[in-house]
Parts: structure tokens; sequence; C-alpha cells
């Protein structure tokens, strides 16, 4: 369509007003100050060519020169360009563990520059000590992101809120992108990431680029008064230091990630140092010098029972993976028996009930979804945790649930037709017979290709969520008991939901029950089996490890003894009665008799599974870095939520809050 003339005068009439306003004033990246002092700027006349783990430091040179030299970084949407000429180098914090006093004046400016509240910090100051009087020794350590060559940050966020940037190499993360599922917290091993339960989204240092590209040092950096912090072009050693080594007591490995850190710490410490939170960790000097994390036996060997605690925030996913796997497990034996024409699934598939339990299954996994939404810290921005299929393993386990939904809902459709109540239900209302449509090519062709496609999303979809657990940051998790924990929740509660269904149906319409009774009876207990050798197995790994993963162990055996040991008992038992069952199965038939002690499995399992998937997530312990005062100190948040003091925001414990 053509413009008008009215359509031309009007365009004309705004061009002519926007040219006679005056031209926007260019705003300042950094307000420098009259006088800044020569230690707040930056100085680096020589740069490395890498660093420690080969890597380029010239981060144009790293990316081949796919990205321009001089682009903007848009800081507070202003297009201008930093002076700095080292700004397409990989930057880094230097950590003089000597110098440090606990003033905690880091972590007030960080604080104040960023405006964070009470219950996080982007920086923070915590501490080891070791020794007894008179030689008593402590070290403090100040630490905030480190902006890793390695980012694990980044490739596990499921939004995309992460980018690192070839200039200063820093790893930038946008809160308003974030949807506050706090996974990048657990994978981070410093803890740098911090998730505001409040607002329901993460965020962390930002390098403070916007004084770098004046040519200013971080707030951080800048505010330090024992000179223990610096910062500059990574592996560029600051005046008057000795070192550049890569970790020091208390620091996580740096393996993980490849953190763009640099630490001094000469003096002469105890061989054995202890963090002052309540964390069951202490480090204790190797053979070759260097600190390793042990258990550090804090609250006695006392067992205790704590059910209250097995509660936490991470009780969505806890209904969430149960639900998510005990529908595919009961989906692929309701759909696969059939497909495979084992005796007994094919009649079940032919009678009323089949497409009432697929709705069942598929209202199962909604149910675990929605659980899973109401994680996240903005529930109603769910949709974006799809953006990073490339690296996030939460990205591909959430499209492998939804493939696997969509799939059986598209075989419910395809079921439906075919279901005697449901054509009884259209020719009452329609008066009319769909049987024929039921019965055409295409209408099978779907039901198959559907549930074929179900399976193959499911079997994705818990692949990935395994994958989700495998966290090199939480050692308690990564083992391969979490795959068998979560394939054995398949096939055990699968095979209870399914065949409650099949074998009920089965006996209703007098069809031999015996074969499918056998299969169901054998999958369970298989699956019980192949979670109790998980079980023993990371019982046995944790309970000698001298890490994070050997920590949570010990918090198993006392905090939550005794509830561990009555998962374990109803565990075994429940196991030895399901072989038990097995065995008159095979001999004698599904008896009533029989059935009532699989009855008294599935009530066990039921039981079990949620105690064991409850331990799961409250037990872990992460690397992190030594933490002592009010909010980073564990024991310290739960005496505040029993006691009320975490009512007063000032104490930094905050309440667990959904924003849109």
């Amino acid at each position: 369509m053509k413009p008008t003339t009215m359509d031309l005068d009007r365009l004309l009439a705004n061009a002519q007003e926007a040219a006679m306003q005056p031209p926007p004033v260019a705003k300042k990246i950094w307000e420098l100050r009259t006088e800044e002092q020569v230690y707040a700027k930056l100085r680096d006349p020589v740069v490395q060519d890498t660093n420690r783990y080969g890597q380029k430091v010239d981060l144009i040179e790293l990316t081949e020169g796919k990205l321009p030299v001089g682009r903007s970084m848009f800081i507070n949407e202003n297009p201008a360009v930093g002076i700095n000429p080292n700004r397409n180098k990989q930057h880094g914090f230097f950590f003089t563990a000597d110098n440090c006093i606990g003033c905690h004046a880091c972590e007030a400016a960080c604080a104040e520059k960023n405006e964070t509240p009470a219950h996080f910090a982007f920086r923070s100051v915590g501490y080891v000590e070791g020794g007894s009087f008179p030689d008593y020794k402590r070290m403090n350590i100040s630490m905030a992101c480190n902006h890793c060559d390695d980012p694990v940050c980044l490739k596990g966020c499921p939004t995309r809120a992460y980018t690192k940037h070839t200039e200063y190499g820093a790893v930038l993360q946008d809160p308003e992108t974030c949807f506050g599922c706090g996974y990048c917290t657990w994978v981070c091993p410093y803890n740098a990431p911090q998730l505001d339960p409040v607002k329901g989204q993460v965020s962390k240092c930002n390098m403070c680029v916007d004084r770098l590209e004046v040519g200013l040092k971080p707030a951080c950096v800048s505010a330090c008064v024992g000179n223990a912090l610096d910062f500059g072009v990574i592996e560029n050693i600051p005046a008057n230091r000795e070192q550049a080594r890569i970790e020091i007591p208390g620091f996580p490995s740096p393996e993980i990630t490849k953190p763009n850190i640099r630490f001094q710490q000469i003096k002469q410490l105890p061989d054995e140092m202890k963090r002052t939170d309540s964390m069951p960790v202490k480090y204790h000097k190797d053979e070759h010098g260097r600190y390793r994390s042990a258990v550090d036996q804090k609250r006695g060997k006392e067992p205790h029972w704590n059910f209250k605690r097995l509660s936490s925030r991470e009780n969505p996913l806890v209904l969430f993976t149960l639900a998510a796997q005990a529908a595919a497990g009961a989906f692929a034996l309701q759909f696969g028996g059939a497909l495979a024409g084992l005796q007994g699934f094919t009649a079940f598939a032919e009678s009323a009930l089949y497409a009432p339990l697929a709705i069942v299954n598929f209202m199962l996994v909604a149910f675990g979804l929605f659980m899973s939404t109401m994680h996240l810290g903005k529930p109603k921005r769910f949709y974006r945790g799809f953006n990073n299929l490339r690296h996030s393993p939460v990205s591909r386990e959430g499209l492998g649930i939804a493939i696997f939904i969509g799939g059986l809902g598209l075989h419910i459709l395809a079921s439906l037709p075919g279901n005697a109540w449901f054509q009884a239900i259209w020719q009452a209302v329609f008066g009319a017979d769909i049987g024929a449509f039921a019965a055409s090519p295409i209408v099978r062709a779907l039901g198959v290709g559907s549930g074929v496609l179900a399976l193959l999303g499911g079997a994705a979809g818990l692949y990935y969520m395994n994958r989700c657990y495998r966290i090199k940051a939480r050692p308690f998790w990564d083992h391969w008991q979490v795959a068998t924990a979560f394939g054995g929740s398949v096939l055990s509660l699968g095979s209870l939901l399914a065949g409650a269904v099949v074998l009920g149906t089965l006996a209703v319409i007098d069809v031999p029950r015996d074969g499918a009774a056998l299969v169901f009876g054998t999958l369970l207990t298989l699956g019980l089996a192949i979670e109790a050798i998980g079980h023993v197995a990371h019982a046995k790994a944790m309970g000698t490890a001298q890490n994070e993963g050997g920590a949570s162990y010990y918090i198993q055996t006392t905090t939550f003894g005794k509830t561990f040991l009555l998962r374990n008992a109803l565990l075994g038992s429940n196991l030895l009665l399901a072989a038990g069952l097995l065995t008159v199965l095979a001999v004698d038939g599904a008896s009533v008799y029989t059935l009532a002690g699989w009855a008294l499995v599935g009530v066990v399992t039921l039981f079990t599974s949620l105690v064991g998937r409850a331990l799961f997530y409250v037990l872990v312990i992460p690397t992190t870095m030594p933490g002592a005062f009010f909010w980073k100190n564990k024991a310290f948040e739960e005496h505040a939520r029993d006691i009320g003091l975490a009512n007063l925001p000032q104490v930094g414990v905050a309440p667990l809050r959904h924003y849109p």
C-alpha cells in the first residue's frame, strides 16, 4: 500500500522536529574522581602470550578474529567504547593471603557499588584457622567470581543468561534473562553466582567492567586497605609479589573451571586448617604440600532422625523427578509390552482402561513439570528453559520431557477413538459411530508413531536428568549411583503404577494375568536391586572419601542417621520380600495373597523413594569457599529460622518467594 500525502507530511514534520532537538549528550561510562590514587589504576605494560592453562590471553586471537576489537559493551546502554588498551585481554584477580586482615572493606565496597541486599554478596570474606596457642594462625580469604576460562555456570544455565566477553574475559550474567532455577549455583565450585530468593533471580560479580573501561581497577580492589587484592591482565604478577599460585587452603580444585585468579601465600601454616563455619570440612596438607579437603566430624557421631529437615527448597524437584520417572516407566511398560506382543499386554491394550492409564501417566508427568516450574524463582518465565540446548543438560532434560509429554498426548488422542467408553460417550453426544475411524491405518500409525516418540523423548529426558546431577562441584552427586537411583525408580515405580492398573483390568476381563504379573514383578524387583546396588557402592565410596562427598556422608550417618538406617532397612527388606514373592509368582501364579504381598511391596517402595530422594537433595555439600558470618554459615541460618531471627532483613536470611 502506497503512503498517502497525509502520511508523508507527518513523517516530514517528525523529521524536522527531530532535527531541531539538541544532540544527545554522551554519558560517561564511569565518573572519574579528580584525583584518582595510583593504586586504583590499571597498569599492564607487558602481557603474556598464554596463561597457566595454555590458553591465549589475547581473547580476539583466541576466537580467531571472529569478533571485532573495538566493539561497545553498552554499559548502562551507553554506546561508548573504553580507553583501556588491554580491554581484549583476559583479566583476573590476584589475592595475597598473607596481607589480608579480614576487615571486609572489599566486601563493603562491592556491596555499595552494586547495591546488593543483606542476604547475599558478590564478594565475601571467610577464613580458615589452625594450630594452637601460642602458634595459632588464621588465613583470610576474599573471594568473588573468578571469570573462568571454562565457566561451568555459562554451560549449565538453561536460559543463556551468561556470556563470556572478549572484553576483559568477563563472565557476565543478566538477572533479567534468568528465571531463578539456581543451577549455576549448583555447578560453580566457588559460590560466585548468588540466588536472590526475594527477587527470584541470580546475579553475580561483573568484574566492575564499567571501571575497567576507564582504566580503574574493580571497586573491591581499590578499597583493599591491606594491599591483599590486586587486578590486571592474567599471569602478570603485581609489584612486590613473589608467587602466582592457582590454589591455597580452602580453595576448591582449579581443574573444574580453570579460574582466572592467582594467589600468594608464603607464611607457614599448620598441617591442618579448619573452617569456622558449620560445614564438616577441613583441609589437610598432603605429601606435596597441597591442602586437600577432609571430613571434620564437628557434630559427633550420634545418629538422629530429623524428619522435619528432610524438607528443603528442592521439594518440588523431589516430586518432579519421581513423577517423571514413574510416568516414563509406566508408559514404557504399557505401550512397549503391547508393541512387543507380550501375554496380557495386548489384551490390556484393547481394553477400555488402556487410554485412562495413559491419561494418568500424562497427568503425572504434567504434575511433575508443574512442580519443577514452581521451583523456579520466576515460574512464569519457564519457557526460557530451552534457550541453551547446545550446552545445558537442564535444557536438554526439559526438551526430552516435553517431547515425552507431547508424544504421550498425541498417543492418547490416537487411542481414544478405539476406547469403548469414549465411543459410547461420542455416540450419546453426537449420535455417530467412530469405530471405523479408530480402525483406520492413519490413526493406528499415529498411535504407534506418537508412542515411539514418547518413548524416545522420555529416554532422552531421563538420560539428561541424570547428567544434570553429575556435577564436579558436588562430589556427593558425582557418582554413578545417580543413574541407578533414577533408573531403579523408573523400573520400580513404573512397574508399580502400570502393574496395578493392568493386572486389575486383566482380572476384570477374565484374561490370564500370570505372564504380565511375572513381568511386572521381575522389573519391580530388578529396580529395587539396581537401586540397592547403587546405594551400597555409593556408601562405600563416600564413606572413605575425604572431600565434600565424605562430609555429606557424615551428615547422612549422623544428622539423618536413623532416617538413613530406616530407609536402608526398609529397602533391603523390601527387596527380599519382592524376591520371595517373585519366586512364588513364578511357581504358583498370581494368587490373591501374592498380589496382596506385592501391594505391601508397593507401599514400602513409595515411602523409601520419597525419603531417599529427599535425602538426595538435602545432604549434598558443595565445594565452596569458607564462610563464617551470618547467612554464609548454614548453622546460623537454621538457628535464625528456628528462633525467628530470620524475620529481620538485616540478618541476611531471606524468605523464599516467587516473582513473575
